[in-house]
C-alpha cells in the first residue's frame, strides 16, 4: 500500500512539473489606449503638427484633426511625472515643463520631445515659463525655485529673481506682446514685475494674501491678475497698485483665453468660464456645474470650444451657439 502511494504521489509531483513548464498559448491582451475624455490635463497648444495636450504621467498626445483623432508623441524617456506647462514660441519649437524638475523640448511641433533636464531626487515642479525679448528662457515653480536657459533650453541653471528669496510657490509669468514688462504671480499674494524684460524683478508691495495662478496684459497700462476663491484684481498703472475686481461664486480660476476683440475669459474650478467685454471690470458667466476645473482652452475654426481639464477634454460650443452645449472631444 506504501508503496502504491508513494508512486501516485511521484506521479503528481511529474504531472505538475510538465504543466508549469509545458509551453502554452497566451491570450492576447486587450488593445490599451490613453483616453483624452478622462486625462488630467495641464496643457493645450496649437503647433504645426496640430492641437497638442498633455498632463498626467507624462503625457503628451497629438491631434492632427482638430481634435477627433489623438496619437502619443514620441519621447526620448518616458518618465511619468506629470506635466504642468506646454509653452511654444512658434509652431514647430516648445517645451514642456513638469514634476521632479522635467523639462523637455520639441522642434517640430510636439511630435518628438527630448528631455533637458530631470532630477527625481531634488527637482520642484515647474509651473510656468517663458522666453524672454533677449533670447534667454525663464522657468519658475514651486518653493520659490527658478531656472534661466542661455542656449534655447539646453542647458538650465538655477537662478534668484529676487535678493529676499521666500520659500513660495510661483504659479504664472504674463507679459506685454512686446515682451519688454513683465508679470510673476504666485502663493501668499506674491506680485514681481520687471520693466526690463524680466532681467530684474522687484515686488509689488502685498495686496492680498491668498494665492494667485494667472495675469494677463489688457493693453496700455492695464493688467489682470487672478487665483483663489475667484479673487480678481485690476491694476491701471502697469501693476504697482491693484483693486479688487467684483465677483459672484469663491471658485479659483487657473487659465485665461483673450480673444482678439478684447473680450476676456477666465476659466476654472465647476467648469466656470467668465467673460468681460470691458476689460475687466467686470465678469459674467457662461459656463458652470461641471465638476472638471478647466486648465485651458482652443478655439476651433468652427468657432466651437476645446477645453482643457482636470477631468478630460470637451468641446464646447460657445454660449448662445445652436450646437451642443458639451460634447466629449474624441479618442
Amino acid at each position: 500500500m506504501r508503496t502504491l502511494v508513494g508512486v501516485a504521489m511521484a506521479l503528481a509531483v511529474a504531472l505538475g512539473g510538465y504543466v508549469a513548464f509545458s509551453p502554452r498559448t497566451t491570450l492576447p491582451l486587450a488593445e490599451s489606449r490613453i483616453s483624452v475624455d478622462t486625462m488630467n490635463l495641464n496643457g493645450i497648444a496649437w503647433t504645426a503638427a496640430g492641437i497638442v495636450i498633455a498632463g498626467e504621467l507624462g503625457n503628451i498626445l497629438v491631434s492632427a484633426d482638430e481634435g477627433a483623432h489623438w496619437t502619443p508623441a514620441r519621447m526620448q524617456l518616458q518618465r511619468y511625472a506629470a506635466i504642468t506647462r506646454l509653452v511654444f514660441v512658434d509652431a514647430k519649437h516648445g517645451f514642456a515643463f513638469g514634476h521632479e524638475g522635467m523639462i523637455l523640448r520639441s522642434s517640430d511641433g510636439g511630435l518628438n520631445w527630448e528631455e533637458m533636464s530631470f532630477d527625481k531626487e531634488k527637482g520642484v515642479p515647474y509651473m510656468a515659463a517663458a522666453r524672454l525679448p533677449s533670447g534667454e528662457w525663464l522657468a519658475v515653480g514651486a518653493f520659490g525655485r527658478a531656472a534661466r536657459s542661455h542656449d534655447d533650453g539646453r542647458h538650465w541653471q538655477a537662478a534668484t529673481l529676487t535678493p529676499e528669496f521666500e520659500d513660495l510657490h510661483y504659479n504664472g509669468l504674463a507679459s506685454t506682446a512686446d515682451g519688454n514688462r513683465w508679470l510673476l504671480v504666485g502663493e501668499a499674494g506674491t506680485l514681481l514685475r520687471s520693466a526690463d524684460g524680466g532681467k530684474e524683478w522687484k515686488k509689488v508691495a502685498p495686496f492680498y494674501n491668498g494665492s494667485l495662478y494667472g495675469a494677463v496684459h489688457l493693453g496700455d497700462k492695464a493688467w489682470l491678475a487672478y487665483g483663489m476663491r475667484g479673487h480678481i484684481f485690476r491694476s491701471v498703472d502697469d501693476g504697482l497698485t491693484w483693486s479688487a475686481v467684483p465677483m459672484q461664486g469663491p471658485v479659483s480660476l487657473h487659465a485665461h483665453h483673450l480673444f482678439a476683440d478684447g473680450r476676456l475669459l477666465l476659466l476654472g474650478q465647476g467648469g466656470m468660464v467668465l467673460e468681460s467685454r470691458d476689460q475687466g471690470q467686470s465678469f459674467q458667466p457662461l459656463r458652470r456645474g461641471a465638476r472638471e476645473t478647466l486648465t485651458g482652452m482652443l478655439v476651433l475654426p468652427d468657432g466651437n470650444w476645446l477645453l482643457a481639464s482636470s477631468a478630460g477634454l470637451r468641446r464646447q460650443a460657445p454660449p448662445g451657439a445652436s450646437a451642443p452645449a458639451a460634447a466629449k472631444a474624441g479618442a
